[in-house]
């Protein structure tokens, strides 16, 4: 290929100390961590993102243009604090405990976990320090930009567990809470509608007594996380740890595999087992499931003969198969695949999978070589810091730590019937012998276009220009002076993933460096360079492109931001040109299907289910949680709502065809609104006995009425129910249910109505904050009074925002009320042990929320409106998270 585009060459002043497969890598929140020697830097590109746009980060090489746009960037960052280290020797003095990474502390390691475990509906940052200190974080009021806090540290909660057993010794102990890796599983799919809403995720760590500790996120808990199992595998350290994806291998059954390795490298696994197991409601809203958790160490090991530590352990997910084993050791990669299915339980008699097997098996051990001299430091020995499954290509691309990409094809057995690097010579017979027994496996030869010494040419290519235009602009960033690019030059790369999904997009972190120079330089005069661009083409067709939005549509998992999935294609469909050719495409597919709607929530009475109104609280917001959030329908028309915004912005120079993206937003915006209003009003039909009650002290429910009474109103209004497809197909009984709804909700209302209680839901207006005069309730967006002060409305309440202190969502930029708790507790006014929801919903019995909060009385007043702020932790219409700024 010619010169490849850069979209991003963005400097980061700082020296990467650790490189490794895991030292880049993206969050389900669509944001990219990489590790540093002092600090985690969190990066978040602006593709779907229309919330402060003007502070973005742009920088590259190249210049800006409609035919290749460039990346811009949010920019954010955790410093991690030296002076808070773990001090080993106050528990133990003995040689083995000693901790060197002491003597200069540095960040070791990363692992994310699953989105949605935040208040605020992210990822939980794990960092683990040099000196083993294991740190869990949040973040704040804005992710993009703002301040990630520290919410636990697991090493202290380690060290205050195992010193409690006096039948070990202090070493012992000591030991147990040294970690030196760790990683974070996914959350595994039941296959439920709507999904239960768990957290059903584990932070595995390998210590040095050679224990894996499964941890387990809980906000209830004093230290924010519960040691949930703890199995001893080895009598040695564990140095590499991999959780793989889980497979529904039964209904309600999902498994998954850990494996982790030994400084010999050694190979062993661990399997996890999660059921949820059917049982009775106690409430109404509550799941009917309870969810039991089993760990067996296996008997299967890798039948590997190399000995030597690994560099690199990670599974390697491959569409419609068992997950694959990779590892690495200096010179060698190794791919590893159980020769039955027995690990996974797959042959149990019951199985639901249908994943199937490749034509190889056991251990396939492939030799790397240098694909082509590039520069001083190219060596086959180095470390992997990057390896990507193109499934398009059935190809695992590596990246080493001196630049160079290594392609292996045949992972899934479709590319080739056994793996084989690209460079590899296969015999004329078309047979290779694999050190799996003595059998031969025969090697199907397709074409395989991607080769490791283009790949590695292009990366070349690219570090090049980066380095020879910051030497012509003076910058002594690279530290090489003028002679930047030349063979003597290194780029050291620490990372690598891909930006696209596998259409032909990399982005990695480089320093340039000189091996041959010896001359010491300082850690502030380092300078890395996050890098994003095209290093393959054949990928990014028209064609793929849409074949990628069709696949993101149907195939997403719950869970992951809406703008993690749309990453590609919205990073594809910038290009003005590109979305012109493909306009009547888009418009077939971002249009409303016929089987699209939220799953049906039948009425669920409460008559005799709660004797105290107050036990309510917990399982409503859940419920509302579960049904608002857990459905993959209203998840995808959340998506097809934020690439139509998308293609309408960018079609500002054609007005039919902006028109056009403006009718399917306006249908799709009306389909979402009914969704979700349907929701809500078949929640309160179902608890409308308890929203009569009086509380357990001495408080009327009745200021939930004017809720109510809003909601009844709002179904009538002819922007809540959506507009027929096409003037020749009628509305459709499911579209015109919401009215019958609300009909019964009234009636219902009717009949818990406080004695004296005027039930006028036509008059619902409100005061206008600047003048006070009667604002009337005709919009649900927008509110205007008779002296011409204009409003926004709250997205989720339709109260009127007359307070800054609201969150904006930052994909659709609609601005909503802060969650009242969560407001709560950022006055520190929920300080108490043993805090979390249940301490809330006691506090509520004595008073709602402190005098000072933002939020008008009629919200403050009713605790449904409470429980749906707490419950709607990202936005309604797009799906996509909320940030605050004061």
């Amino acid at each position: 290929m010619g010169s490849s585009t850069i979209y991003t060459s963005l400097n980061v002043p700082t020296v990467i100390t650790s490189p490794s497969v895991n030292c880049l890598q993206w969050s389900e929140d669509g944001q990219a961590f990489f590790t540093s020697k002092s600090a985690v830097y969190i990066m978040t590109p602006e593709h779907g993102i229309n919330f402060d746009v003007d502070s973005v980060l742009k920088s590259s090489v190249d210049e800006d243009t409609d035919e290749n746009p460039l990346s811009g960037w949010f920019r954010t960052m955790i410093a991690i604090d030296k002076t808070d280290a773990c001090r080993w020797t106050d528990y133990s003095q003995d040689w083995s405990a000693t901790s060197l990474g002491s003597m200069d502390i540095s960040v070791w390691a990363i692992t994310l976990s699953p989105s949605q475990l935040t208040p605020d509906a992210g990822c939980i940052l794990a960092i683990l320090s040099s000196n083993m200190d294991l740190t869990l974080w949040i973040a704040g009021k804005n992710a993009l930009k703002g301040e990630w806090k520290k919410i636990t540290c697991v090493t202290t909660m380690l060290l205050d567990h195992f010193m409690k057993d006096t039948s070990l010794s202090a070493t012992a102990n000591t030991l147990a809470a040294q970690v030196l890796c760790i990683d974070w599983s996914s959350q595994p799919n039941f296959a439920l509608s709507p999904a239960p809403g768990l957290d059903n995720s584990f932070l595995v760590c390998g210590n040095r007594a050679g224990t894996l500790l499964f941890i387990r996120h809980a906000d209830g808990s004093k230290d924010k996380i519960n040691l949930e199992y703890k199995l001893t595998v080895t009598d040695r350290w564990i140095l590499q740890v991999a959780f793989s994806k889980w497979i529904l291998v039964q209904p309600l059954t999902c498994i998954a595999l850990v494996a982790y390795s030994t400084p010999d490298g050694t190979i062993g696994f661990v399997r996890v087992t999660q059921t949820l197991q059917q049982t009775s409601k106690q409430t109404p809203f509550a799941l009917p499931f309870t969810m039991s958790t089993a760990f067996e160490q296996l008997e299967t090991k890798v039948l590997d003969t190399r000995k030597g530590a690994l560099t690199a352990l990670k599974w390697v997910d491959v569409p419609g198969r068992l997950p694959i084993l990779a590892y690495t050791r200096p010179g060698t990669v190794h791919l590893w695949s159980p020769s039955d299915p027995s690990p996974f339980s797959i042959s149990h008699p019951t199985s639901t999978t249908t994943l199937y097997h490749p034509s190889w098996s056991g251990v396939q051990t492939l030799t790397l070589k240098t694909p082509k001299q590039l520069s001083i430091d190219s060596s086959p020995l180095h470390q992997s810091t990057g390896m990507q499954y193109i499934s398009a290509r059935d190809a695992l691309v590596l990246c080493l730590v001196d630049g160079s990409f290594h392609v292996v094809y045949g992972i899934a057995g479709v590319a080739c019937s056994v793996p084989i690097l690209d460079y590899e010579n296969v015999a004329a017979t078309g047979v290779r012998t694999t050190n799996v027994g003595t059998a031969a496996v025969a090697v199907v030869d397709r074409p395989r276009s991607l080769k490791s010494e283009s790949l590695s040419t292009t990366a070349r290519g690219v570090f090049v220009r980066i380095e020879r235009a910051a030497a012509g602009s003076n910058s002594n960033s690279a530290g090489v002076g003028g002679g930047a690019g030349t063979f003597a030059d290194a780029m050291r790369t620490s990372g690598m993933v891909c930006y696209d999904g596998g259409l032909g997009t990399v982005m990695w972190i480089h320093e340039p460096t000189r091996p041959a120079d010896l001359s010491y330089k300082h850690d502030a005069k380092h300078n890395s360079i996050l890098t994003v661009t095209r290093l393959w083409d054949g990928e990014d067709s028209d064609e793929n492109v849409l074949g990628a939005l069709e696949r993101v549509l149907s195939d997403s998992q719950l869970g992951p931001a809406p703008l993690h999935h749309l990453r590609p294609i919205f990073f594809h469909l910038r290009q003005r040109a590109r979305l012109a050719r493909l306009h009547d495409r888009l418009l077939e597919i971002l249009e409303i299907g016929d089987n699209e709607g939220g799953t049906e929530q039948p009425h669920q009475s409460t008559t005799n289910a709660y004797q105290d109104p107050m036990n309510i609280h917990l399982d409503l917001r859940n419920s509302l949680k579960r049904h608002l959030f857990g459905d993959e329908q209203l998840m995808r028309l959340r998506m097809k709502l934020s690439l139509t915004d998308f293609a309408w912005k960018l079609s500002s120079l054609d007005t039919i065809k902006q028109s056009q993206y403006g009718a399917i937003a306006q249908r799709l915006l009306a389909r979402i609104s009914h969704e979700n209003l349907k929701v809500v009003i078949q929640h309160l039909i179902g608890i409308i006995n308890v929203i009569g009650r009086v509380s357990s002290g001495g408080r009327a429910v009745a200021p939930n009425i004017p809720f109510i009474l809003r909601l009844i109103l709002q179904s009538s209004l002819p922007s809540s129910s959506p507009p027929p497809l096409s003037s020749s197909s009628p509305p459709s009984p499911e579209d015109l249910s919401l009215i019958a709804e609300g009909q019964k909700l009234l009636k219902a209302v009717n009949g818990v109505l406080p004695q004296g209680h005027t039930n006028n839901h036509l008059n619902l207006s409100e005061i206008c904050p600047a003048c006070g005069v009667e604002v009337p309730f005709q919009n649900i967006i927008n509110a205007a009074c008779e002296n011409g002060h204009r409003w926004s409305r709250c997205s989720i309440t339709t109260f009127i925002l007359s307070t800054a202190h609201v969150r904006t969502c930052i994909g659709c930029t609609r601005k909503a009320f802060l969650p009242p708790l969560s407001e709560f507790r950022e006055d520190g006014e929920d300080s108490e042990q043993g805090g979390g929801e249940h301490a809330e919903h006691q506090g509520q019995e004595k008073k709602l929320f402190p005098k000072h909060s933002s939020l008008p009385h009629a919200v403050c007043e009713s605790w449904f409106v409470v429980e749906l702020l707490e419950a709607v932790h990202r936005c309604l219409f797009c799906g996509n998270a909320f940030v605050s700024v004061l």
